[in-house]
C-alpha cells in the first residue's frame, strides 16, 4: 500500500469515528470517554486544530471544536450534553491526570 493510499484510508477511519461519534452515539458523555478511554471528542478536535497548525493553518480552539463537531460547540452542548455526577467528576480528575502524564512521557 502507497502512502497516499494509507493516508486515504486512516482519513475514511477518521471520518467514519467521527460520524459514530456525532451521530449514533451523542448519548455517550464526553466524560465517560475520558473516564473509559482517556479521550473523547474536545481531544479529538484539538487533535484536529493541532494537525492544522502543523501544516500552517491558524485555527483557534473554538475553531476545531466546531470543524470537528460540525457545529458550535455550545450548540453541541446543549443539545447533547448532561450534567456528570460526583462520581464521575472526580474519577475524571484521576483519568485527566493519567492522560496529561502520558502525553508528556
Amino acid at each position: 500500500m502507497d502512502d497516499q493510499i494509507r493516508i486515504e484510508i486512516e482519513a475514511a477511519a477518521f471520518r467514519r469515528l467521527r460520524e459514530h461519534m456525532m451521530e449514533q452515539r451523542t448519548d455517550v458523555q464526553n466524560i465517560d470517554m475520558m473516564n473509559l478511554a482517556g479521550f473523547c471528542r474536545n481531544c479529538l478536535s484539538r487533535w484536529y486544530q493541532e494537525a492544522a497548525s502543523e501544516r500552517g493553518i491558524e485555527m483557534s480552539k473554538e475553531e476545531g471544536r466546531e470543524a470537528y463537531y460540525g457545529m458550535p460547540y455550545s450548540v453541541w452542548k446543549e443539545k447533547h450534553q448532561t450534567e456528570a455526577s460526583a462520581e464521575k467528576q472526580a474519577a475524571f480528575k484521576v483519568a485527566f491526570a493519567e492522560n496529561v502524564g502520558e502525553e508528556s512521557s
